[in-house]
């Protein structure tokens, strides 16, 4: 009788260990169109562990340029994009069986900003009437808003000015500080470092002036949203822990959390450039993709001749694990 005792205790006690062990997390691969600190949320979620903390294991690569990213998620090399939405919508356009889903927002306005080489007090528009322009790419979204822009403050970025789009991403800063253009549109930290070396004055923003939009989305094939709804639900409220976390933590602190990911950058330069992008309300404070923006951004698109009929929003959005997300993360 004791004999049987210990052996039923002892499978009992062995039941338990096996029924504690902790599973492995999800790993979940993120391609990022690029390594910028308007993407703060993100870094703040990785740095507090908040996708650990939904049993998801992120490896966060860096993929220049909306069509590598793009190619890297239909190619199944990554899981997630982090890249602007038009990007979903290019793909749609051409007939795809397996459309790219927005799913979770994370930035919410235009992140660049008009820089001028000389220094201006009262600056206008209008100024930039019969000057050289060194604009972004065309197609891509800082171009799109950068146009829109333009077009709202009454000036054709074709006839008005001298439009330069000829330059390289990653060429258009040293392009501009050696003296190709008399305006250049640029994104942060850029914007700050040129004002801090004195060859350049931040006149303006982008993001205020070309309003809310879906600009920087997570996105994915329908076909892992079928076949991983839960992994992707996990994802969404790490990202809406890590929005929550911007919003209720001072500009040092969010610095503090993403300077981890910028080891080269001065700490007081980020500390500007988060101050520059939370001032103007650049983070989405949630992951929901609002039907309003979508529509501001087909008007931007059409607005530089990139999208000639609609691009369906209950096709190419899917809200439903972001208003989850606010449910699960108060």
């Amino acid at each position: 009788m004791m004999r049987l005792s210990f052996i039923v205790i002892s499978l009992a006690l062995l039941l338990a260990g096996c029924g504690g062990k902790k599973s492995e997390p999800t790993k979940v691969r993120i391609g990022e169109v690029t390594r910028s600190i308007f993407y703060a949320p993100q870094y703040v979620a990785i740095t507090n562990g908040f996708f650990k903390e939904e049993g998801l294991d992120v490896e966060l690569t860096t993929t220049p340029g909306g069509d590598k990213t793009m190619t890297a998620l239909l190619s199944n090399n990554i899981d997630v994009a982090l890249v602007g939405s038009e990007t979903s919508i290019y793909v749609s356009l051409q007939g795809s069986e397996d459309p790219v889903i927005n799913f979770a927002q994370l930035t919410q306005t235009d992140g660049t900003f008009l820089i001028s080489r000389a220094k201006v007090d009262n600056f206008d528009w209008n100024m930039l009437k019969g000057s050289k322009f060194l604009g972004q790419r065309k197609g891509g979204m800082p171009q799109m808003a950068g146009e829109f822009t333009l077009k709202k403050h009454g000036i054709d970025p074709q006839q008005d000015l001298e439009l330069i789009q000829n330059v390289e991403f990653a060429n258009i800063v040293p392009a501009f500080t050696s003296g190709t253009g008399d305006y250049v549109q640029l994104f942060e930290p850029s914007a700050t470092m040129i004002e801090q070396q004195g060859k350049g004055y931040v006149v303006a923003s982008f993001g205020t002036e070309s309003g809310h939009l879906p600009y920087t989305v997570f996105m994915t094939k329908q076909s892992y949203i079928d076949d991983n709804p839960g992994t992707v639900q996990k994802f969404t409220n790490a990202v809406h822990k890590g929005q929550k976390w911007v919003q209720e933590h001072s500009v040092n602190e969010i610095a503090d959390a993403v300077a981890p990911f910028f080891p080269d950058t001065d700490i007081e330069l980020i500390r500007g450039v988060v101050k520059r992008y939370k001032d103007q309300g650049s983070f989405a404070t949630d992951p929901v993709i609002d039907e309003t923006e979508w529509a501001n951004l087909q008007d931007v698109m059409k607005s530089a001749g990139e999208l000639d009929g609609p691009a369906d929003y209950a096709k190419l959005v899917n809200n439903t694990f972001a208003e989850q997300a606010i449910e699960n993360v108060k």
